[in-house]
């Protein structure tokens, strides 16, 4: 999975681009055309937003699978206590395949890191053998999915 850092806009969407935001998280295939329509706006017009949306860091359009039926079935979050600096701990963590979440945080845990492994064993090597070997790491704790109530990707709309 691809590592995203947010470029900071500066400032809010209007009106109409926070409706095709929306639009595209209801289907991330609809055409420009069908978009235009329900906005308001030409299917030229919708491109060029589209297009300045990608570019500032506000969206990315991704097919999102269902780890389960891709083989994955065990999904963690992994509390990672720093000694020293944590960017390099959240660098090196942002490089593993396995994770597709790392976010520098306050309070209990310095990092927060979701993996997606194949089985138990998967795990505990990701865990043992390449987290906890990572220099500045002083400890983890794991909190492992048994099973997910809601993930939802509409945010701003």
């Amino acid at each position: 999975m691809a590592t995203h850092d947010k470029k900071q806009t500066g400032s809010a969407l209007d009106e109409v681009s926070l409706k095709i935001v929306e639009q595209l998280q209801q289907d991330g295939r609809r055409s420009y055309a069908a978009i235009g329509k329900a906005v308001g706006l030409s299917e030229a017009a919708v491109r060029q937003r589209v297009q300045k949306l990608l570019e500032q860091g506000v969206m990315q359009i991704v097919a999102v699978t269902d780890p389960l039926t891709v083989g994955f079935m065990r999904q963690a979050m992994i509390g990672i206590t720093v000694d020293g600096d944590v960017e390099p701990v959240a660098d090196a963590l942002a490089g593993l395949d396995e994770v597709d979440y790392v976010v520098v945080t306050a309070g209990s845990f310095d990092l927060l890191a979701e993996v997606v492994c194949h089985d138990d064993a998967h795990l505990l090597e990701l865990i043992t053998k390449r987290i906890r070997a990572l220099p500045g790491v002083r400890a983890t704790e794991s909190f492992v999915y048994l099973k997910l109530r809601k993930q939802t990707y509409s945010w701003g709309t």
